[in-house]
């Protein structure tokens, strides 16, 4: 398992230099620059603008630079935010995106997970029908869609909660999009889970367990649970990628001051190390977390060996 996790880890250093390096040729091949206004700043202010950031080099110099610093820790100054590094803004942002996201991932794993053990267990009954309902919901309507709409029952119409903004992790600004990414994740994890369940209590195993004589909660809980988990630890990875890009809608609904808006700000005003930044954040938590989900694979299932 040892071995295993450090090739893993090593395996990481390339795919992150792969990512920095497209995505670094990419953003500077797009046209236009950090600099460029509606109103253009004359050529000796725009060059000494250039000089201070090093946009003066050559482009693989400016690169090399680059990973120079990025091995150091440091993510680079932002072009747009004046006085600010980029470590300045995601050590503020991304408390967050974590509380959000974070909070709303544990929720939607343990409701997804009951909902679908008492749908398949109940099938074609009404809790049946409704987690399914649910699923089909989460998974047809988009986020920008249901954010506003949230917004507009409780907070313009029952004017229960704020329609948006941020106040020291204040429980009410946190409610709506919590609820938001929350909703979205407990229809892929709730379906997931009674398909996965449904199946394994057709298995010879489970026949054998209750021919046996045993109680069916002792059976689910003891014999199915276990490897009914693991379509569900399959998808976690993914689920949280995929709740980073839902988090650009949410974040900006709600005006969330998190990762989400950093990245549609930072791609806004070309912001070329912002954007980097956050780009080598993002594929870090992805290969955290494809890790984890492999070596949870392996505690819920013994067959399983690395």
């Amino acid at each position: 398992m040892w071995s295993y996790t450090l090739r893993r880890l090593l395996a990481a250093i390339p795919t992150l230099l792969a990512v920095i390096t497209v995505s670094y040729f990419l953003l500077h091949a797009a046209p236009g620059g950090p600099f460029d206004q509606e109103r253009k700043v004359s050529e000796a202010v725009l060059a000494n603008l250039n000089a201070k950031y090093g946009l003066d080099l050559p482009l693989w110099q400016q690169y090399l630079k680059y990973l120079g610093n990025l091995l150091q820790g440091d993510l680079g100054a932002s072009f747009r935010y004046a006085d600010w590094s980029v470590n300045d803004l995601v050590a503020a942002a991304l408390p967050v995106s974590l509380s959000i996201g974070g909070t709303a991932m544990v929720l939607a794993l343990v409701l997804g997970v009951a909902l679908g053990t008492v749908a398949a267990l109940r099938q074609n009954s009404a809790a049946d029908y409704a987690l399914m309902l649910v699923s089909n919901l989460g998974s047809v309507v988009p986020s920008f869609v249901m954010g506003p709409v949230l917004v507009l029952v409780f907070a313009l119409w029952l004017r229960w909660l704020p329609a948006g903004g941020w106040e020291a992790f204040q429980w009410q600004y946190m409610l709506l999009p919590v609820a938001l990414l929350t909703f979205i994740n407990v229809a892929t994890i709730g379906r997931v889970m009674r398909g996965s369940l449904i199946e394994v209590m057709h298995s010879n195993f489970i026949r054998t367990a209750r021919a046996k004589g045993l109680p069916t909660r002792t059976v689910v809980l003891r014999h199915a649970f276990k490897p009914a988990l693991l379509p569900v630890v399959s998808i976690i990875g993914p689920l949280a990628i995929s709740s980073i890009t839902a988090a650009l809608v949410t974040e900006t609904v709600f005006s969330l001051p998190g990762i989400g808006k950093l990245i549609v700000n930072g791609a806004g005003n070309r912001d070329y190390t912002l954007v980097l930044g956050l780009v080598v954040l993002i594929t870090v938590i992805a290969v955290a977390l494809n890790l984890l989900v492999d070596l949870a694979y392996a505690a819920l299932d013994p067959k399983i060996r690395y």
